[in-house]
């Protein structure tokens, strides 16, 4: 199956919502090669033979997503999956938490948000229906109504913003106050000293050059840059470094600045600001009503994944827990069986791997590596920590409900309070009555040294973390003369339990990290091995990151690439392009020649 690349399709349901018509006739859709754009197959082929049986090796993410579109096309799907179905965005139970006919206390691998330029994993909340009647995009999945910036420098204070017209006009006792008047005064004021202008429209111009970057120029030039080498880091004011260059790109997309390429964190920079502006029909998103910031509004299970695997259930999927592959067998050059932990052999017609790269990784033996030389890119991609902590509080946050970004801080912390915007009390909830409120807090470094012991993450203890953690965050957020975060507060916390010592610190769900020329090695959906293929968040997308988004679109790729080799007459799942201003498209043309003539960019000084 070399170079053969299946032609992704909309559904009649996509059409109407004018998702690939916005791209294609109110804007450029921007597509990776090897990820093909949405379009209609007028005329379904023939079938030849059509073989049904897939067995997909993996319940997160992309395993879930590849069910969910196979099994609406007809085709017999078993799901095998080790440990628990929904991957790294799976929530659990804090064990031992519930009292009094409550839930136990709401623990998860980190919060999870979905930024306005999401497009598929909406697609696939809006199908998943409810008992009761509605779905889960509809019940469940919210808008974050404010942001809160805090930053790890005196001077600055933690500031309280809007994040839509409505948001602001809804929370407008709690934003307009003297003390957030005040501190969003002090920031703005410190921000321009401390960044001098030049150095602001400096940023803004790297922004502009790839927007209008032709796509070989991204791909040939900006991808083998890290982010900071394209923003020149290097020279610019130490506030560039830690809050332009550094502390605000991670925030944002959850990728490290100093490794990231400059083509994702750029693409992904433009997406996000396009959909905040309301203006795209393709992003669910605007300025008026919100969307630009999305979570869901109870614990992730219970709000997405459990009535995701009871439909698939209901609609036929069989899943097998507690087993896992440990090796594909070739024969003939193409996958002749599964080989599993429980010492069985599963075959099938059609396998698929969508497991992350630490454990694809040791499976790609000499027999497959033969079949699919650019397979062993696998071995090459990085991977690293992201994982989060609770802490459960004694009283409920009188702030607006907002995204906490806490730039700056050696870890990388990001935040949400979640009784107001989840619209429960968590005294009556959750828990033994004490806890009347949750700060989950995602940690994105663990390599740097923290403020209490002065180690990184992953020489501390989980004691140490817990500490380190609050203190950081206390730091940045109690800036402004008020102590927002107590820890007298604190009943207990939780972190994610797939952080082990035995005896050394371990983490069970290591995240693939965007460095800068990996898209080379990351794979495709389908392989040249005609019966195998590969899902998960490091498979070549148009969203390019490790992220829910990228995951889902890859299982959708996986689909389709089925869809084409078994000649199936279904419909391929919608694949949908990242959007970027027509206006645009005339500049790209024109850097496109000045690339191919070996010169820079225009705007290249």
């Amino acid at each position: 199956m070399h170079d053969r690349h299946t032609e992704d399709g909309v559904s009649r349901r996509s059409v109407l919502k004018g998702s690939a018509a916005a791209a294609v006739l109110a804007g450029t859709a921007v597509t990776m090669p090897q990820v093909t754009a949405p379009s209609a197959r007028a005329v379904p082929p023939t079938p030849k033979r059509r073989r049904r049986e897939v067995a997909v090796f993996g319940g997160g993410m992309s395993g879930l997503s590849a069910a969910h579109e196979l099994i609406e096309r007809g085709f017999d799907v078993t799901v095998y999956e080790p440990a628990y179905l929904g991957g790294k965005a799976r929530s659990h139970d804090v064990p031992g938490t519930a009292r009094g006919g409550r839930k136990a206390l709401p623990g998860e691998h980190g919060f999870r948000f979905f930024p306005g330029c999401y497009q598929h994993t909406p697609d696939t909340m809006e199908r998943i229906p409810l008992p009761g009647g509605g779905n889960v995009k509809d019940r469940h999945l919210i808008n974050v109504e404010a942001a809160i910036v805090a930053f790890d420098d005196s001077g600055y204070a933690p500031t309280a913003a809007p994040a839509s017209i409505m948001g602001g006009i809804e929370h407008a006792g709690e934003l307009v106050t003297l003390e957030n008047l005040r501190n969003a005064f002090m920031t703005g004021l410190k921000f321009v000293v401390d960044i001098p202008p030049w150095e602001l429209a400096y940023f803004v111009n790297r922004e502009l050059i790839i927007a209008t970057s032709c796509k070989e120029r991204r791909l040939g030039q900006w991808e083998n840059q890290s982010w900071m080498e394209f923003v020149k880091a290097k020279g610019k004011s130490p506030a560039y470094n830690k809050y332009l260059a550094g502390a605000l790109t991670r925030a944002l997309v959850a990728a490290k600045s100093g490794t990231a390429s400059a083509r994702t964190i750029g693409q992904i920079g433009l997406a996000l600001a396009t959909s905040a502006t309301g203006l795209v029909g393709q992003y669910d998103a605007g300025l008026l009503h919100g969307g630009v910031d999305r979570i869901l509004n109870a614990p992730t299970n219970h709000a997405w994944i459990d009535p995701w695997v009871a439909y698939l259930k209901a609609r036929g999927v069989k899943f097998v827990m507690g087993d896992g592959v440990s090796q594909f067998t070739m024969a003939g050059g193409r996958i002749s069986g599964a080989r599993m932990t429980s010492g069985r052999t599963v075959t099938t017609d059609w396998y698929v791997a969508a497991m992350p790269i630490d454990r694809l990784g040791p499976m790609l033996t000499p027999a497959l590596l033969a079949a699919d030389p650019s397979l062993a890119g696998i071995r090459k991609l990085e991977d690293d920590w992201m994982v989060g902590i609770q802490y459960f509080l004694k009283h409920k946050s009188d702030l607006p409900p907002a995204h906490i970004a806490s730039l700056g801080t050696p870890w990388a912390l990001t935040g949400l309070y979640q009784a107001k915007p989840w619209g429960v009390d968590f005294g009556r909830t959750y828990g033994d009555g004490r806890v009347h409120d949750c700060l989950s807090i995602d940690i994105s470094d663990w390599n740097k040294p923290g403020i209490l012991y002065g180690k990184p993450a992953k020489e501390c203890s989980k004691q140490q973390i817990a500490r380190e953690v609050w203190a950081q965050m206390s730091r940045a957020m109690n800036s402004g003369g008020r102590r927002i975060l107590r820890s007298e507060d604190i009943v207990t916390w939780s972190l994610d339990p797939g952080i082990t010592w035995s005896p050394t610190i371990a983490n069970a769900t290591p995240l693939m990290v965007n460095t800068a020329g990996s898209y080379k090695n990351r794979p495709t959906s389908d392989t040249r091995i005609s019966n195998f293929f590969i899902g998960g968040d490091h498979v070549r997308t148009n969203i390019d990151l490790a992220t829910m988004e990228g995951a889902n679109e890859s299982g959708r790729m996986v689909a389709n690439a089925i869809i084409g080799e078994s000649d199936s007459p279904a419909r391929p799942a919608t694949v949908f392009p990242l959007w970027e201003l027509p206006m645009l498209e005339p500049l790209k043309q024109a850097d496109r020649a000045r690339y191919r003539a070996g010169q820079p960019h225009v705007l290249d000084f």
